[in-house]
């Protein structure tokens, strides 16, 4: 499926009955929707009409050039386009790691448009930033953000050496193959398309994620234990950022990457907060 938004053209996956309740799904970095496979299958058999973009800098129609194309308000406005596009008035919106936060600040400043939000992994901009300010174990776990946010092409270079090692590296402990992982990477391997998914990071502006909100939709935060990203203080500061019904829904034995460890588990706390 194409979605055109403006001048941009999104490429997605699509999966369930067109009259179903309607989900969009946002994926993270490095992967593309591709991440959300076992997870579509999963909530398409329960009825469910899903979309899964590859979202700005993913898709090659969604590609533009500079750090600036990739500000926090240009991604949600992304998603909003989307929706528009889709005939969507209101949607269920499930976003992991950067999708997460898109979903955050899609919900917090467009509440009229998101029915419900699932948030995996990343949690609301408040709770992780202050946990980056006062936590010295999560501002261990973020210290890949200063070499991500390097100028091209030196965040492009470690990651993109021996047909991609670092990438792959990334996905240590999530218990996938080699075989598993490939296919999660065919799209940022692209030519361009690592710089792209880099600028969203090199596009951080504190500003822009101190304006986020609280969340005034029902919403539930999915976390794994073992996410070597995202530590607890993070994780459980995000109840305080949201001002409707709430769960917070801890995966043992869980890396960062939750919809392809445990798209059983996902798909189920999706659909509890869906039909909730």
């Amino acid at each position: 499926m194409q979605i055109a938004v403006g001048e941009m053209t999104f490429t997605a996956l699509t999966a369930g009955p067109a009259d179903g309740p309607p989900v969009l799904l946002l994926h993270g970095f490095p992967e593309g929707a591709r991440c959300w496979e076992r997870v579509l299958v999963m909530l398409a058999d329960a009825g469910l009409r899903c979309v899964a973009p590859d979202q700005r800098g993913y898709s090659l129609g969604a590609r533009p050039l500079g750090v600036a194309a990739y500000r926090l308000d240009l991604l949600v406005g992304d998603a909003v386009g989307m929706l528009d596009a889709l005939g969507w008035a209101r949607a269920n919106v499930v976003g992991h790691d950067w999708g997460a936060m898109v979903g955050w600040a899609l919900a917090a400043g467009h509440p009229d448009r998101v029915r419900s939000l699932t948030a995996v992994s990343v949690p609301h901009p408040a709770a992780f930033g202050e946990a980056l300010r006062t936590d010295a174990d999560q501002q261990r776990r973020s210290a890949y953000l200063r070499r991500f946010r390097e100028p091209e092409p030196a965040a492009e270079g470690p990651l993109l050496a021996d047909d991609g090692a670092g990438l792959r590296a990334m996905f240590a402990g999530s218990g996938m193959t080699a075989d598993q992982v490939a296919p999660l990477l065919e799209g940022v391997l692209a030519p361009g398309a690592l710089t792209a998914a880099l600028n969203w990071y090199r596009a951080m502006v504190a500003a822009d994620y101190a304006q986020v909100g609280p969340v005034d939709v029902p919403t539930t935060y999915v976390w794994g234990s073992d996410d070597v990203a995202v530590g607890r203080s993070a994780a459980t500061a995000a109840a305080d950022q949201v001002r409707a019904d709430y769960l917070f829904v801890e995966l043992a034995q869980t890396s960062h990457w939750v919809p392809e460890q445990a798209p059983d588990l996902l798909a189920a706390a999706v659909l509890e907060r869906v039909r909730g």
